[in-house]
Parts: structure tokens; sequence; C-alpha cells
């Protein structure tokens, strides 16, 4: 592995820990104020999406089929899911919608195909993030921001493994709820 490589991923890796830090840090803190219904059913929806992201690399590392990097990103990736799980879940309490069931299916069985789904699941999320930031209270928006800040990370992280861009323009695409349910939809994940 080039010294490059190396470099951008101990920035990758240690920007995202410091900011996933931070969302726990937050989450011990506790809230300043109730989520209103609009925030409950924001955080709902986001929730929904960091399951399916957690489903989708836990079964590619239940898989075995990447290796080196990949396998490097999938662990990562991950337990950072696993923690934003945990912290929506913290946050929503009883107002937590159930786990949805998943299939990932053959996205997960080589390389290529989980790169390409991993692209898009992270580019998807972030955008989602992006799409609903305006519709929340002060404080589910701060939450937010602490997750989003590390989904856009691993959007660059896969991107760049994919051998693309880590940004492809200088702002990021917002996506409504909408867009986002059709995007998922065609991953086929959700049964």
């Amino acid at each position: 592995m080039s010294t490059s490589s190396l470099t951008r991923r101990a920035t990758l890796l240690g920007g995202a820990a410091l900011v996933g830090g931070g969302a726990m840090l937050a989450a011990a803190g506790g809230a300043s104020a109730a989520p209103s219904a609009q925030d409950i059913r924001i955080l709902n929806f986001v929730l929904q999406l960091e399951e399916i992201e957690l489903g989708f690399y836990a079964a590619a590392i239940d898989q075995g089929a990447l290796r080196g990097e990949l396998a490097e990103f999938a662990t990562t990736v991950a337990a950072h899911e696993r923690e934003h799980v945990g912290f929506l879940r913290d946050t929503l309490g009883a107002k937590a919608r159930p786990k949805p069931k998943l299939q990932i299916g053959t996205a997960v069985t080589s390389g290529k195909r989980f790169v390409a789904a991993a692209t898009t699941l992270e580019d998807t999320v972030v955008s989602a993030y992006n799409g609903q930031a305006a519709n929340l209270g002060a404080a589910a928006l701060g939450a937010a921001a602490r997750i989003v800040s590390v989904e856009a990370r691993h959007a660059a992280w896969i991107r760049a493994i994919a051998g693309q861009l880590p940004a492809e323009d200088p702002t990021d695409p917002i996506a409504t709820e909408a867009q986002v349910r059709a995007a998922i939809a065609k991953l086929g994940f959700l049964r």
C-alpha cells in the first residue's frame, strides 16, 4: 500500500473516530429539549437508514468475501453504524421504530458488488441527512450533524477505494425522503 493510501486512510479513520466520539459525548450529555413529532419522524427515518447500513456491513463481514482495505472499510464502518444506531435508539427511546427486516442478497458476495452497493448506500444516506436538515429542531439537528459528517467520510472513503473522486461537486446533493426511499428500494435490501 502506498504512503498516500495510508495517509488518506489514517486521516479518514482519525477524523471519523473524533466526530463519532463527539456524537457519543453529546448523547451522554443528554438532549436539551424533547424532540418534536417531526423530529421523531425524521430521526426514525434516518434510524432505518442506519439499520440498513449496519445490516449491509454486518452481512459483508459475515460473508467473508472482502479482503484488504475493503474488509477494513466494512469492519470500521460497521462499528460506526452500530454506534449511530445506538445513539438514535437512545435518543428516540420508546418512540424508536422496530428494526427493519433486511435481505442483503448478492451485494456482499464480491468486492465489485460490495463497492457498488456501498457507494450508492453511503451517498444516499448523506443526501438523506442533508435533505432533512432544514426540517429538524436545533437539538435533533445537532445530533444529525455529528452523524452526517461521519457518513460523508464513509462515502469519501468508499469512493476513493473505487477510484472515484471523493467529492464530485463542491456541495453535497440533498434528497427528499421519497427520493431516498426509491434509491434504497433499488438496492433491494428491505423485505
